[in-house]
């Protein structure tokens, strides 16, 4: 039709399938000056190409298609303004969240990445000075058999997605070191995930800064026995104090593989200092 464009002739100009611009129309966000009653064919005006034009980039920008139809309605430069620069926050706001996840992916990379020399050597006993950090604690339920460590778990990430909080890729448990001693290795009473002190965080539990007596697990999480044995013996013939639960750090588990047998799980129990010889 005379000065008029074809839906075919808008999807190539404009680069955007037909099957949008069908589905701009039925949402009264985009609609053809002209539907011809016989066939069904759209058709849109000259001046309609610039309305597209400013949905196109509203979408590229972020807004959502109802907030692109409320404020094509009536749009001037000053509710323009309004609606971009709530736009230029919300970006703002992703860009942080996008900064964090980058820094947690880098993390759980170079976990991963030095898992592979741990697996080597995963049967020696060493003591480190750690560094303060925090966790954010989840209770498990009697009877804390490992599908209870699993739902308890879950429920800590499902909480941490919810709320937003600043919880790194990885998870452990927390062992009553009196349960250890009775052989109950896998009965953890609480699991936790890692997180970033950020304010007052209801379950955040600080980790004080301190001397470790620390050990490595290599493979599934049932035969767990093992390594702690090698831990307590290494303690009782050294002399060192065991002060503290024991705290299981997820170094390589369900999260990025699906062999069991790759599991690998950081042991850790804080000792008296007057006790810890001076090098391992």
């Amino acid at each position: 039709m005379k000065n008029l464009f074809s839906i075919g002739e808008v999807s190539k100009q404009q680069n955007i399938s037909r099957q949008t611009l069908i589905f701009y129309d039925k949402i009264g966000l985009f609609c053809p000056v002209y539907t011809d009653p016989d066939n069904g064919y759209r058709y849109y005006s000259a001046n309609q190409l610039d309305y597209l034009d400013t949905i196109c980039i509203m979408k590229k920008i972020g807004f959502s298609l109802e907030e692109i139809k409320i404020h094509m309605k009536s749009y001037t430069i000053d509710h323009s303004i309004i609606a971009l620069r709530k736009q230029l926050a919300a970006i703002e706001r992703q860009i942080e969240e996008l900064q964090m996840i980058k820094s947690r992916v880098e993390h759980r990379c170079s976990q991963l990445e030095h898992a592979v020399s741990i697996r080597k050597n995963s049967d020696i006993v060493t003591i480190e000075s750690v560094k303060k950090q925090y966790i954010l604690v989840h209770e498990v339920r009697a009877p804390y058999s490992q599908e209870q460590v699993s739902i308890a778990t879950k429920e800590c990430f499902v909480r941490s997605f919810k709320e937003q909080l600043p919880v790194f890729f990885q998870s452990g448990a927390i062992v009553p070191y009196d349960r250890i001693q009775q052989g109950k290795y896998t009965e953890a009473s609480f699991v936790f995930l890692p997180i970033e002190k950020t304010g007052n965080i209801e379950g955040a539990v600080e980790l004080p800064a301190g001397q470790c007596v620390c050990t490595y697990h290599a493979g599934d999480y049932l035969s767990i026995g093992s390594s702690y044995e090698r831990i307590l013996t290494y303690c009782e013939r050294n002399h060192l104090r065991i002060l503290s639960d024991s705290y299981e750090f997820a170094i390589n588990d369900y999260l990025s593989t699906g062999d069991e047998n790759e599991y690998i799980t950081k042991i850790m129990f804080y000792i008296s200092k007057s006790d810890a010889p001076k090098s391992s």
